[in-house]
C-alpha cells in the first residue's frame, strides 16, 4: 500500500465503506468509495517506484544497468513530470500541451533530459519534487467537483483524433504510467545490485 495512505474500514448502517486518508495531502482529505480507490491506487504505484531507490547513492541513481538509457533517478524525474502534466490537463485541458508536430531538435533534447538527472540535480531533490507533485494530485482528486468532467486530448501521433479523457481516466492513466515505469525501475535496481521490490 505504501506509507502515504491509511485504510480504515467502517460500518455505516447496512453499507460497508472504505475510507482513505492521504498523508500526502496533510491528512485533510478523507475520501470514500471511488475516490478512495483512486487515491489508494496512486499511492501504491508511487510507493513501488520510490521503493526502487532505497539505499542507493547518487552515482547509482544515474547508473545505467541495461542497454536502455533509463536510470533510477531519471525515471523518478520523468514520472514526476508525467504526473504534473496530466494533473494540469485535468484542470486546464490540452491548452499547455506541446505541439508534437513541430518539435525542434532543441525540444527533443529537453524531452530526453527529462529522463535523466542533470548536473546539479540530485535523487533527494527528485524524490522531494515527486512528493510535492503527488500532494498536489491528491488534493486535486479530493476537491474535483466531477470525475466525469473531460477534455479533448492534445494532438499527438499517439492520440486518436477527437478522443476525450475524463478526470477519472486521466488519474487512472497517471497510475498506469507510474506502475509501468516502476517495473522498469525494478529491473534496473535488480541489475544494479540484486535488490528486488518483492521476493
Amino acid at each position: 500500500m505504501g506509507p502515504n495512505v491509511v485504510l480504515v474500514s467502517t460500518k455505516a448502517k447496512t453499507e460497508r465503506r472504505k475510507t482513505v486518508t492521504s498523508e500526502a495531502s496533510g491528512g485533510i482529505a478523507t475520501l470514500t468509495g471511488e475516490r478512495a480507490d483512486l487515491l489508494a491506487t496512486l499511492a501504491k504505484a508511487r510507493h513501488w517506484l520510490r521503493f526502487t531507490t532505497r539505499d542507493i547513492t547518487e552515482e547509482q541513481a544515474r547508473q545505467r544497468t541495461t542497454v536502455s538509457e533509463l536510470t533510477l533517478g531519471g525515471l523518478v524525474k520523468h514520472v514526476t513530470a508525467v504526473e504534473r502534466n496530466w494533473a494540469g490537463f485535468i484542470v486546464r485541458g490540452p491548452a499547455n500541451a506541446p505541439d508534437f508536430a513541430s518539435m525542434t531538435e532543441e525540444d527533443y533534447k529537453r524531452w530526453a533530459d527529462g529522463f535523466r538527472l542533470l548536473p546539479g540535480e540530485t535523487l533527494a531533490g527528485a524524490l522531494a519534487e515527486y512528493a510535492d507533485v503527488a500532494k498536489h494530485t491528491d488534493e486535486l482528486l479530493a476537491t474535483l467537483p466531477d470525475l466525469d468532467a473531460s477534455h479533448p486530448l492534445p494532438p499527438a501521433p499517439w492520440n486518436p483524433p477527437g478522443e476525450r479523457w475524463s478526470a477519472r481516466r486521466t488519474l487512472l492513466h497517471i497510475a498506469a504510467e507510474t506502475v509501468h515505469h516502476a517495473g522498469h525501475a525494478d529491473i534496473i535496481r535488480e541489475s544494479l545490485d540484486g535488490a528486488k521490490s518483492m521476493g
